[in-house]
């Protein structure tokens, strides 16, 4: 139902592409449209992962790297790929203060997953796992390559409206005339959004279960990702800042979004997501530990640094096991 579902919303967002194209020329522009659309995707498939991974200076890391931290977060994450039959990811790290983590990339043989030094400084191991099973689940239901495409559409459907007022906006002729301009400048790019977020907010809650189940601890994700929404609203990301059409690849809001699911928001409110994950626990047999729970509303807890080789335990956080 959730690929149908996608399909659908796609299908829409392509529509809407080429509506716009048909307002500001019709059927010649609705096929030039289409022929922009038809480019842009192909561009996105075989390029995403790259622009993505540049844009946000990401490095690629191995067992080899001087940070323990580092080697048991790359450790982690091929076993967990390994363990659910899936090809390796390339492993990065993204010099960034804001804990957070993505996956970008066309399919399951050329994806990648990145983790921020903040994610790997401020989470205990078991919830760096969680995160990125998270991200390995994207990979799997090959979210990544649907989120690049609508990503794009998204972006090319704003452009298109913004060159609306430039081609022709005092032709009378044009569906709509002046009226229909106005209009399509407003509400294209805002119906686009829409379908973008729609789309992003599903993938997420599927990408929670599966994650959860790759990882085989439910808990573990839903302590991360409490932890990473109280960090973000505090920290920012400039270069999610920047690249806004981004947002959606991030497991929490690089924006600071905030708030109960809506129309305008990018992502599923934390407190719903950490709800299901803690249904998921009781019906896997486990009592849900729920570790962070209050966390939000107390603070940040303690950091650490990615630059360490051994870390020490912390009186809120507990032992951290192989971190120590």
């Amino acid at each position: 139902m959730n690929h149908l579902k996608t399909f659908a919303l796609l299908a829409a967002m392509t529509a809407l592409f080429m509506g716009v194209g048909f307002m500001i020329g019709r059927e010649g522009g609705m096929a030039i449209a289409l022929l922009i659309a038809i480019g842009m995707n192909l561009f996105s498939y075989w390029n995403a992962d790259k622009i993505v991974l540049k844009m946000y200076k990401a490095e690629v890391v191995d067992e080899s790297h001087p940070n323990a931290v580092v080697r048991a977060y790359v450790a982690d994450t091929k076993q967990m790929a390994l363990d659910a039959g899936m090809p390796l990811p390339k492993i990065t790290i993204i010099p960034n203060n804001q804990p957070n983590a993505f996956a970008t990339g066309r399919n399951p043989q050329n994806a990648a997953v990145a983790a921020t030094t903040g994610l790997l400084d401020m989470l205990t191991r078991a919830e760096i796992r969680g995160v990125m099973a998270h991200e390995l689940a994207h990979v799997k239901n090959r979210d990544t390559l649907t989120m690049t495409i609508t990503a794009t559409i998204a972006g090319a459907i704003s452009m298109l409206a913004n060159f609306a007022m430039f081609f022709g906006g005092n032709d009378r002729d044009r569906p709509g005339g002046m009226i229909g301009t106005i209009a399509l400048m407003l509400l294209a790019p805002m119906a686009a959004g829409l379908v973008q977020m729609a789309i992003s907010r599903s993938r997420e809650y599927e990408a929670d279960r599966v994650g959860a189940e790759i990882a085989n601890d439910p808990d573990a994700l839903a302590s991360a990702l409490q932890k990473i929404e109280a960090y973000a609203r505090g920290n920012m990301n400039p270069q999610a800042e920047r690249n806004p059409a981004t947002a959606h690849m991030f497991i929490i809001n690089p924006l600071n979004g905030k708030g109960a699911d809506n129309l305008f928001s990018t992502h599923p409110a934390t407190h719903n997501r950490v709800r299901a994950l803690m249904e998921l626990a009781m019906k896997m047999g486990r009592t849900p530990r729920n570790t962070a729970q209050g966390f939000a509303g107390t603070g940040a807890p303690p950091t650490r640094s990615a630059s360490q080789t051994s870390v020490p335990a912390t009186p809120q956080d507990g032992p951290r096991g192989p971190w120590s």
